[in-house]
């Protein structure tokens, strides 16, 4: 009896060390390679994320309701296929603090990337700030980021020089906005422009400018601001 003891408890020692062991592997494993750092923000950043981009899938049906509305002027529009969140997406604000699209949470926007050198972005600037001037409120907002590097002296002097006085001043001059959204496959160069709902899920987008004070342009609007 005292033999089959000495062989009894040592052996579920050993065991359950094992089982601890194998779970505090798991448990670091997890916890480095959605951490990475060692701080678990990240972790439940990605989670929210999920849940957001899942929510968002769901509405897969009305991006495509929405885009059909792109004709004429606005044809090259897509839905989104599946609809994402963007909430993620980061820049300056018109007072030069950092904000992400989140901030906009409630207003369906219209994000463009632009900058001075880009010649297309250049001539599509004057339209897309009458379509602010017009449709701009408390439901929708034309959010026209400048993705120029450097400082701000180059792209406020071009909006002066054309008299964009409507849209507000919004910058990213580390280029990271635009990489992302290339790693997203939204954006093969600029201007890329996307139609984000007031949950920041990405309903549809298009590479290239627009006539955005046309009349085509202002019923896409008016049909993504319906319920």
């Amino acid at each position: 009896m005292a033999d089959g003891k000495r062989f009894f408890f040592p052996a579920t020692r050993l065991i359950l060390a094992a089982l601890l062991a194998g779970v505090l592997a798991g448990a670091v494993a997890v916890y480095v390679s959605e951490s990475g750092s060692g701080n678990n923000a990240p972790e439940k950043v990605a989670v929210a994320a999920g849940k957001d981009d899942a929510a968002c899938a769901a509405k897969a049906g009305r991006a495509k309701q929405i885009a059909a509305k792109a004709v004429g002027q606005v044809a090259a529009l897509q839905p989104a296929d599946p609809p994402q969140s963007l909430k993620s997406l980061a820049f300056n604000g018109p007072d030069g603090k950092p904000m992400t699209l989140a901030d906009h949470a409630g207003k369906t926007v219209l994000l463009n990337l632009w900058a001075t050198w880009c010649a297309p972005c250049r001539a599509e600037m004057p339209a897309l700030d009458m379509l602010q001037k017009e449709k701009g409120g408390n439901a929708f907002e034309v959010v026209a980021v400048n993705v120029d590097t450097g400082d701000d002296t180059k792209p406020k002097k071009f909006l002066n020089e054309i008299g964009v006085q409507t849209l507000g001043f919004y910058r990213d001059p580390t280029i990271a906005l635009f990489n992302e959204v290339k790693t997203r496959g939204l954006a093969l160069g600029l201007p890329v422009t996307m139609l984000i709902d007031a949950d920041g899920c990405l309903i549809a987008h298009m590479n290239g400018p627009a006539e955005w004070s046309s009349p085509d342009a202002k019923r896409l609007v008016e049909a993504a601001l319906e319920p």
